[in-house]
């Protein structure tokens, strides 16, 4: 396991030296991990990365080469230098599970510790849950796009470094993604792995069918032949087809064909009538390059012959929107007393305003049909009594409003450390994928179009509109008595 202490921004230490030297740093603060806005045109996110927040938590610790390093920046004294080798993590974390369906402004995780404990996982908790939950989201909706079909993740080559390599296909398996071709990423959490030969292999022989031949030799009961190296009609698919057959004589069934070039709505449905007619009805056609939900989309539009999608640098790049704007707000924090107060940042932008205080989160399913209706942010000492009528409203455009019957409410943040002490165990990769499936199907498919979809319902309770609405008065109030 990995020590992740010292991956953090400087001003995380300064602003921990401040606490310290002004005797703060004891205070219990809450914070808030959320997003203000899904990536690119998705309506939603794909919580992920909780496990390794996890690790992160646990391995909190700064080793005497890095107090040395830091005492090398002639920025802090030995008593903060003391203080930082001694301290570990000692508060509470909630956290939304991996592999949920989450919206704007939502808490995805809720952070309750010393204020210089809070202040030191910032930056690598944003680093950790921005890069996993970005890239389940694009695997999320590219799976989708390929219904039926099968996605298989192929972008380790492309991703910007190893570790966004073996966690970004981690995130892209629990996003929906059968297998990937990382197979370190395979052997650390358990995926299944997938890959066959490239162009190299064919073009390392004096004839494509040589090439062929041999693959068949080596893996008779795993055939899948990359048909595209000279001419995918004229040369690849007829080539594939006669090793196809020799393979059937000798008692195997071969696996497929691989189309990583051209026109692959045409090439697809040639191959397939090919295919076809030489009596391979079963076999699959997989196709690569270049691929995301957009031109997956299209390609079936078009009539496409495709089963499985190899799909790697749109993917594990998510080339469109290449970051989540995830923050880590501050939302509470202790007085000298000892009471917890809230807290609010303002803006001029109404999207930028904090939700203040401790809160949960919750989601409101009809009883009719499973589906989820609206999520609530509320404080913690809320509860909905679920045998009386909800009526919710939106936050900003308060007249739109919704009463709810008949309904069922799940909490959404769950604990994951207490006192400091973990409390919750990790599922393996695959359970959470088939977790994030069930947790798709409770959405209608009016919240997944890649067009603007519909918008789902993120509003308050009244409790927290009221605080909130009372907290920016008073802040406004104070900025005009400073002018």
């Amino acid at each position: 396991m990995r020590n992740l202490t010292m991956m953090t921004d400087l001003y995380e230490l300064t602003m921990m030296y401040g606490y310290f030297k002004k005797n703060t740093h004891h205070k219990l603060a809450v914070y808030d991990v959320f997003f203000r806005k899904p990536a690119g045109e998705s309506g939603y996110a794909i919580m992920c990365g909780l496990e390794q927040v996890i690790e992160l938590i646990n391995n909190l610790h700064f080793s005497a080469e890095d107090i040395e390093y830091l005492r090398s920046l002639k920025l802090f004294d030995e008593d903060f230098l003391s203080y930082l080798a001694e301290m570990r993590f000692t508060g509470e974390v909630y956290a939304v599970p991996e592999g949920t369906v989450v919206f704007p402004q939502e808490p995805l995780l809720r952070i309750k510790t010393k204020l210089i404990e809070a202040q030191l996982v910032e930056t690598a908790i944003l680093n950790i849950i921005n890069h996993q939950t970005l890239i389940a989201t694009k695997a999320s909706r590219v799976c989708y796009a390929a219904g039926k079909g099968a996605v298989l993740e192929f972008g380790l080559r492309r991703a910007q470094g190893p570790d966004a390599g073996i966690y970004g296909a981690r995130a892209a398996v629990i996003g929906g993604c059968a297998s990937t071709s990382n197979v370190l990423a395979g052997q650390m959490f358990g995926v299944a792995v997938s890959g066959t030969h490239a162009h190299s292999w064919v073009m390392s022989f004096p004839k494509e069918i040589d090439a062929f031949r041999a693959y068949a030799d080596i893996y008779p009961d795993a055939c899948l032949l990359l048909v595209d190296t000279y001419d995918t009609l004229r040369s690849g698919v007829p080539n594939a087809i006669k090793v196809f057959k020799e393979l059937r004589e000798k008692g195997h069934e071969p696996l497929g064909i691989r189309l990583d070039s051209g026109d692959l709505a045409y090439l697809s449905k040639a191959a397939r009538k090919m295919l076809d007619e030489a009596g391979f009805e079963k076999a699959k056609i997989c196709a690569s390059s270049d691929l995301d939900e957009s031109v997956i989309q299209d390609l079936y539009a078009q009539g496409a012959k495709i089963d499985t999608w190899g799909v790697g640098t749109r993917l594990i790049t998510s080339e469109n929107c290449p970051a989540l704007g995830g923050v880590y707000k501050l939302s509470a924090i202790e007085t000298e007393n000892g009471e917890m107060i809230p807290k609010i940042k303002l803006s001029d932008n109404h999207a930028k305003i904090t939700n203040p205080g401790y809160k949960k989160l919750v989601r409101i399913y009809s009883k009719i049909n499973g589906k989820a209706l609206a999520d609530l942010i509320m404080l913690e000492g809320e509860e909905i009594d679920e045998t009386k009528p909800l009526t919710i409203f939106d936050p900003i455009a308060t007249w739109k409003k919704m009463t709810l019957t008949n309904y069922s409410v799940r909490e959404l943040l769950i604990p994951i450390f207490e006192n400091g002490k973990q409390v919750y165990h990790s599922p393996s990769v695959l359970e959470i994928r088939e977790y994030c499936k069930e947790d798709l199907a409770t959405f209608w498919d009016e919240y997944k179009r890649f067009n603007r979809p519909h918008f789902y319902k993120v509003d308050l309770s009244d409790g927290l509109y009221d605080l909130k609405k009372e907290m920016i008065g008073i802040m406004q109030g104070d900025k005009h008595n400073l002018n």
